[in-house]
């Protein structure tokens, strides 16, 4: 085999054209054999085989800087920049990462893991580049979805006015419609319809139709349409980034390596300013269940190589929970309607898409504006359910404070995967939306401890008009399935107090309660008596069910699944801070928390139950 040669990524420079197609086989069987096992974006990284092994071919990734947005595309380079023999260990605890990383490897040259980032990396690294006075490209490899980012619009218009040489921007355009994914295109394509010049030339070729016989005539007519509508494909993008100031290459087929050499090595040596380059790929490229499903193979779990089946434990995930709920719901309140940032499945919202597809919008990889667009619709009576992964929300905390909690207005967000997400790692773990939110006034924060919590919480919050709601919920298998019968008596801002007894308090909130619950089992088979409290409501807090127990016991011991600073164990202790009572928080460190599983990394923080109540006992 080709592949199992390359330890140096100079080495494909060696490789004639015929070696390189082999090479692209060999690496694309390595990605489908390590992350049937080890789960993982495979769709996207098997469709930028071809044109990373054409990069790795022509460039020198040392001196030559390629920037990868979010970087689940990157399987490929990391097979073959020298991390082979890891790839095994991808996404595992103390194995390689999923996504580029800078402390990884000296290949990376940007550590990402959150979309529309790479032409603003790549750009600053040019102008330091020339600070320096050094030589070399610099390149953004970004995939079509990710220009739904607004952040990645503004990169271009800035690279487009600095008109820096050695400057690409590598598009890969995996057959996700450039015209779908990004709106403002289509302004492009009504100007050029309604130009004059272009509907002078169509009614004289019309005008001209007419003398043919009507069986031609229908023929000529219908080849006319197909000719507009594939000129309007290929120069529409062409108008858009040359009116940004690129010079425009494509569009060219990103699974040609013989034609990427051809047109990367002239591209290469351009010294014209910004160029981008506009590749198509097929997502999946190889492998025939990825290819015809790509988006659940964009990020998938362990799977069977051969048939791509993956397992399934058959239980409602939370995503699910908030998913059929909110159908639910929406069938009985017209006003109802929810909105996701590019992550319809993976939010749960594919069935409210399919019932009520006139009330619901999926924004693009586009937070911001998800949330404002959300303030525009509550401004006008309509109860917007806003679905976005923890991690993601932090890129629109400015429009959660300045256009939805200031005027208070009644939107409600779904914090989707908070707490530790597991493989994915430190950008995806949602440990910050407590801290982040904590501080917001006229926003209520919820946690459900179970599905029939969370079911709990939607119909509560559907109903609540005086400002935004935030329900934050981990990841996975929810704990059972939803059950209305609570709703009607459903106070999430009034404390649980499950037991009493005791000068020891533990104070949880969440999927977070399950760990205190097992640590006050823990607790009571050693003898230790304490009061277990579970909070629905992070903010506001239950001051009063709060002061109540800080007043008969001696230690309040609080637990969360979030970042102890800013968090509610220090919220509680703020509030508390005039109490007798000593205030211990078990939450997550001032660290970015590595990739493994998650019950392997709440061992490596020791956060497990059995290590929290041996620390408990240990301070008696």
């Amino acid at each position: 085999m080709i592949l199992e040669k390359i330890k140096d990524p100079k080495q494909i420079h060696n490789l004639n054209n015929d070696e390189l197609k082999t090479l692209a086989k060999e690496v694309r069987m390595r990605i489908v054999e390590v992350v049937s096992n080890t789960g993982g974006h495979i769709a996207p990284s098997l469709g930028a085989v071809d044109f990373t092994i054409a990069l790795l071919k022509l460039f020198d990734p040392l001196k030559d800087r390629i920037v990868w947005d979010v970087g689940h595309q990157s399987y490929g380079w990391k097979i073959l920049t020298g991390r082979n023999a890891e790839f095994v260990s991808l996404r595992q605890l103390n194995g390689i990462s999923g996504f580029t990383n800078r402390n990884e490897s000296p290949y990376d040259a940007f550590t990402t893991g959150h979309s529309s980032t790479s032409i603003s990396a790549a750009l600053g690294m040019a102008c330091a580049r020339d600070l320096n006075q050094e030589k070399g490209h610099c390149i953004a490899v970004i995939g079509d979805g990710a220009l739904t980012g607004g952040m990645s619009f503004e990169a271009l218009n800035h690279a487009g006015h600095l008109q820096k040489d050695k400057f690409i921007v590598l598009l890969n355009d995996n057959a996700m419609s450039i015209s779908k994914n990004v709106g403002g295109l289509q302004k492009y394509m009504a100007r050029m319809l309604a130009s004059r010049s272009y509907n002078t030339l169509k009614k004289q070729i019309w005008d001209l139709s007419g003398s043919l016989p009507s069986s031609v005539r229908r023929r000529f007519i219908y080849g006319a349409q197909k000719l507009e509508e594939s000129m309007l494909n290929i120069l529409v993008p062409n108008i858009i980034f040359e009116d940004l100031g690129f010079k425009y290459v494509g569009p060219i087929d990103g699974h040609d390596i013989d034609q990427l050499l051809t047109i990367l090595k002239r591209v290469k040596g351009f010294m014209v300013g910004p160029v981008l380059l506009h590749v198509v790929t097929k997502k999946g490229k190889g492998y025939a269940p990825a290819e015809k499903n790509a988006t659940l193979f964009h990020g998938i779990g362990p799977f069977e190589p051969t048939s791509g089946k993956q397992v399934c434990s058959g239980k409602e995930s939370w995503s699910e929970v908030m998913g059929n709920t909110l159908v639910d719901l929406a069938a009985k309140n017209q006003k109802i309607a929810a909105i996701t940032a590019a992550m319809t499945a993976g939010t749960g919202l594919t069935g409210f898409e399919q019932k009520y597809p006139d009330r619901f919008f999926d924004v693009g990889i586009a937070e911001q504006h998800a949330i404002t667009l959300a303030a525009g619709m509550a401004t006008k009576g309509i109860k917007p359910f806003v679905a976005i992964y923890s991690t993601f929300m932090q890129r629109a905390l400015d429009q959660v404070i300045h256009d939805v909690a200031l005027p208070k207005l009644p939107v409600v967000f779904c914090l989707d995967r908070a707490g530790l997400v597991g493989e994915d790692g430190a950008t995806h773990h949602g440990v910050f939306d407590i801290a982040f939110l904590n501080f917001i006034p006229n926003l209520i924060i919820l946690a459900p401890e179970n599905a029939t919590e969370l079911s709990a919480m939607l119909a509560w919050a559907s109903e609540y008009q005086l400002g935004p709601v935030a329900i934050r919920y981990p990841r996975g298998t929810a704990k059972c399935l939803p059950d209305f019968s609570l709703a009607s008596e459903f106070d999430p801002q009034k404390a649980v107090i499950h037991s009493n007894e005791g000068n020891l308090a533990l104070v949880a909130a969440g999927d977070a309660f399950h760990t205190a619950e097992k640590v006050h089992e823990v607790l009571a088979e050693k003898g230790v008596a304490a009061s277990l409290v579970q909070l629905r409501a992070i903010k506001p807090l239950d001051l009063d069910s709060l002061r109540q127990i800080a007043r008969q016991c001696t230690r309040i011991y609080t637990f969360e699944t979030g970042s102890r600073i800013g968090g509610l164990g220090a919220r509680i202790a703020q509030e508390l801070s005039n109490e007798a009572v000593r205030i211990c928080c078990f939450g997550y460190p001032d660290e970015f928390i590595t990739h493994g599983k998650t019950n392997e990394l709440i061992d490596l923080l020791q956060l497990n139950p059995d290590a929290i109540a041996a620390r408990i006992i240990g301070e008696l």
